[in-house]
């Protein structure tokens, strides 16, 4: 059993988070033709009535993570996990299909706007931590070679050994990867303001349903606040 722990350095920037996780069992992530496909190709097409509006940062979703983002230090160009695939759906150029858990998931994020990031619980070591850099922690990102370690100030995911995810979710570490063989996944999925709450929580129960469904996994969702600040999984 680990430790998932919201630290307070990141409640003191923002006190009214509500995040997801979600432990995922016996997996079969191997692309058997498992996952309808109309299931990315309706999530693409929905994106046009999730952020209707130009431009893109007029939109409420876009506008309340960008503030957010302004809030801690990040790298340049850095936003919030979703940002990019809700853009290039709404220009015609949807998301394609990746592997079975990340279509899931992919299909939920372009649907509702939220973030999901997952990482192999087999390559975590030791404790999850959501927290502040102090600077300098190792980071090498997934298709990349070069580490490129945290800034002091940035909000980062991170287990023993370093950073997970970099500027919040903003990009993950090639170390913790999912991949076709991961069969143990833990999944983190952020809400950012109260008045999203009632849609979190019923894309967290569509997201678990379809794993299981599909994927053939058991999954357990918990849920950490600035009041329950750590859960075991």
């Amino acid at each position: 059993m680990a430790q998932f722990k919201v630290q307070p350095s990141f409640w003191k920037i923002f006190p009214d988070v509500k995040i997801a996780v979600i432990t995922v069992h016996h997996l079969d992530n191997h692309d058997k033709g498992q996952v309808p496909p109309k299931m990315l190709e309706e999530a693409n097409a929905s994106v046009a009535d999730l952020i209707p509006d130009e431009p893109i940062s007029a939109n409420p979703l876009i506008y309340e993570w960008r503030e957010a983002f302004r809030k801690f230090k990040t790298k340049k160009g850095a936003r919030f996990a979703v940002e990019n695939l809700l853009k290039r759906a709404k220009k015609g150029n949807p998301v394609r299909s990746i592997d079975p858990l990340v279509d899931v998931y992919n299909a939920v994020s372009l649907r509702t706007g939220f973030p999901i990031g997952a990482l192999d619980r087999n390559k975590i070591q030791g404790n999850m931590q959501l927290t502040v850099a102090d600077g300098g922690e190792p980071f090498t990102a997934i298709g990349e070679d070069e580490p490129d370690p945290a800034l002091a100030g940035e909000v980062i995911y991170r287990d023993d050994a370093g950073v997970t995810s970099r500027c919040w979710a903003w990009r993950d570490a090639k170390r913790v990867e999912t991949t076709d063989d991961s069969t143990d996944i833990l999944i983190y999925s952020e809400c950012l303001i109260p008045e999203w709450r009632d849609n979190h929580e019923k894309a967290m129960n569509e997201l678990t349903t379809n794993i299981e469904k599909y994927l053939g996994a058991t999954t357990q969702t918990q849920y950490v606040d600035r009041d329950h600040p750590e859960v075991t999984y």
